[in-house]
């Protein structure tokens, strides 16, 4: 099972995501960077494990604000050979298939994004395409026949429970396993909560591909030997 590192920009500088609550959200603190500049704390992720994909959330592009995509660059020059999983709020097809000729990363559909099937039926056969199937409670953020409509996925599908991000309540593995369960062989990847190994093993016996982390790498309750175990797993 791969374990994803999250890095969530806002106004050029990574910070602490909680809850969901993006207005919230301040530049965050760690031992694995001096500062808050996504290249350095890039960097420090990478010092700690040799991660193969790095997943980046870019707040203001998602809110229709200006893009971080200098942030975003100056993480590939450093971050060289791992996959750059890029969430900026793209709605449309055209918009998408633009950046994938523009930009060499892969790009995530967020649902919260989307009111219908037609984006992702028209790029679920592109590879560097993933959906973010997102949550708010118990409640689907997007159409609901999106959330229903399992052929029209892509092979990547991220289950995305917002308030659990950085709320160390732990994941909810019921639900990845759910998606699991309707995913049709998709490699399906939770999102929000993760706390220590013992979650991972949760989300690996739910069946999940990977997990997208944040708190818990910062804080040190995940360490190096513990990415390794749920790796060879």
């Amino acid at each position: 099972m791969d374990v994803i590192p999250v890095i969530d920009i806002k106004d050029g500088q990574v910070v602490h995501a909680q809850g969901g609550r993006r207005d919230t959200y301040r530049p965050i603190r760690t031992p694995l960077s001096a500062t808050s500049e996504p290249a350095d704390v890039a960097a420090g992720l990478l010092r700690l494990f040799p991660f193969r994909c790095l997943y980046i959330a870019d707040l203001d592009a998602i809110e229709r604000r200006r893009p971080n995509d200098a942030a975003i660059a100056a993480i590939a020059v450093v971050a060289a050979g791992v996959e750059l999983w890029v969430d900026n709020g793209i709605a449309d097809a055209a918009a998408a298939r633009a950046w994938l000729l523009r930009c060499p990363h892969s790009l995530v559909i967020g649902s919260e994004s989307q009111d219908g099937t037609q984006t992702i039926a028209a790029l679920h056969n592109e590879g560097r395409v993933l959906l973010s199937l997102d949550f708010r409670g118990d409640e689907f953020q997007g159409a609901a026949m999106l959330h229903d409509d399992a052929a029209s996925w892509p092979a990547r599908v991220i289950v995305m429970t917002l308030a659990r991000v950085g709320a160390q309540g732990g994941p909810d593995a019921p639900r990845v396993a759910g998606i699991v369960a309707r995913a049709q062989g998709r490699a399906v990847f939770g999102a929000g909560g993760v706390r220590n190994r013992d979650d991972l093993r949760a989300l690996a016996d739910a069946g999940a591909a990977g997990v997208l982390v944040a708190t818990a790498l910062h804080t040190g309750a995940l360490t190096a030997q513990d990415i390794e175990a749920v790796a060879r797993r």
